[in-house]
């Protein structure tokens, strides 16, 4: 059963619409225990619409997902009915994505990186790291094609892991060795943590934030795992459609989040915040009305900026900048809230939560392509989840009719 806010956004109609719809015997709505609430039977919506168009098909359409992952709203993503802004500053990723999973019984404390034998090329980018991650660990598993729910649920917990552990650590200082020690090698350090052997981080978020930055503070950690939440799902993004129609093939949780960091690749999704990060790193440079224009006239729009489901402005990017403003430097303030002033002087659409990522990473110090590392690490809980629900629709059920034209 769907919400009347739910309903109105799959009519594309204004809620004062759907309502006119209701009293025009037009939409049948059913009431809530409460009698508080009116719902929508997700079927009924769908004939209306397919009315709506004269009986067509939309083309873009390739099946009726309804979901109970998370439900999409001007307040920002609500997990299983928790929203997200509430999560981000309350509770550790893990705990968030076990809320996804709706794992029984959550176990944040169970998640250990797969056993791996080597460390990834050195030579290695973050984006290929985490993709040979998920290789790894799926040829690890000698169960992989196990579906049930707690075993998939297991799985995501080791990949997710697995995917921190082998990025590459920053370039900074280490503390000097311990007095009649041999020094350890980057592939001997690895090893020893992948093998428990080495003191293991009190949270997903801290490993992360270590191996970004070359100075991962605890209130670093704090706005790093708020963004791990904030990104954890977006309901039918695009990279969720990828890994649900690889569900719907029965392919393993592993194959599946391959097809996700694919369309993650892309810089309109995964990408969109080293965008942001270069349109604030040249801000700074150049100044804010030159790099604005700059970045108008070759992009045509500005990175950062605008969302396809938020109005105003994002509200997961509202509550990141605030655990970040801390975090930057007077200058690195100076010049976020010149470029967020001069885009509201010209009425461009509101910030969203690619800024606030770029704003993070350039804060702690970050490689410019860290915003897409923590991107692809956190949605890997939505991902997760939506895989588990396909798993219970009817397989192979994603088929987009084609509409042949042939070429002069």
């Amino acid at each position: 059963m769907l919400e009347s806010e739910e309903a109105a956004r799959r009519l594309g109609v204004k809620l004062s619409t759907l309502y006119a719809y209701v009293s025009r015997g037009l939409l049948p709505s059913h009431r809530t225990p409460d009698s508080r609430r009116s719902l929508f039977d997700a079927g009924d919506v769908e004939a209306l619409a397919r009315r709506a168009r004269g009986g067509r098909s939309t083309e873009s359409r390739l099946a009726t997902v309804t979901t109970a992952v998370t439900q999409l709203g001007p307040a920002g993503p609500v997990y299983r009915g928790t929203p997200a802004v509430d999560l981000a500053t309350t509770v550790p990723y893990e705990e968030a994505a076990e809320l996804l999973w709706q794992a029984d019984p959550p176990s944040p404390l169970g998640w250990r990186s797969a056993p791996l034998a080597t460390p990834p090329p050195t030579a290695l980018g973050a984006s290929d790291r985490l993709r040979w991650a998920v290789l790894m660990a799926g040829s690890a598993d000698p169960l992989r094609s196990d579906l049930r729910p707690q075993s998939v649920v297991a799985a995501a917990r080791r990949l997710v892991a697995t995917m921190v552990s082998v990025l590459a650590r920053p370039e900074h200082p280490r503390p000097p060795p311990v007095a009649g020690a041999a020094p350890r090698g980057p592939d001997e350090e690895f090893a020893l943590e992948l093998a428990g052997r080495a003191p293991q981080p009190g949270t997903l978020a801290r490993a992360l934030t270590a191996r970004l930055s070359p100075a991962p503070s605890t209130a670093l950690v704090r706005a790093v795992n708020a963004a791990l939440i904030l990104l954890a799902d977006h309901e039918l993004a695009t990279s969720t459609v990828a890994v649900r129609v690889a569900a719907s093939t029965r392919a393993d949780l592993y194959d599946a989040t391959m097809a996700g960091l694919a369309v993650v690749a892309g810089p309109l999704h995964g990408g969109a915040s080293q965008l942001a990060h270069t349109l604030l790193r040249d801000a700074e440079r150049l100044g804010p009305e030159r790099a604005l224009d700059d970045t108008l006239r070759w992009q045509r729009h500005l990175p950062g900026f605008g969302h396809t489901v938020y109005q105003e402005a994002d509200p997961r990017g509202i509550v990141l900048r605030e655990l970040v403003e801390p975090l930057a430097s007077p200058e690195q303030r100076r010049v976020l809230e010149a470029v967020l002033a001069l885009a509201a002087q010209r009425s461009v659409p509101g910030p969203n939560i690619d800024l606030a990522l770029a704003a993070l990473t350039i804060a702690g110090a970050m490689p410019e392509d860290a915003g897409r590392t923590i991107f692809a690490v956190a949605r890997v809980a939505g991902w997760t989840a939506h895989y588990l629900e396909e798993l219970g629709e009817r397989p192979l059920r994603y088929r987009a009719r084609a509409v042949y034209a042939a070429r002069p």
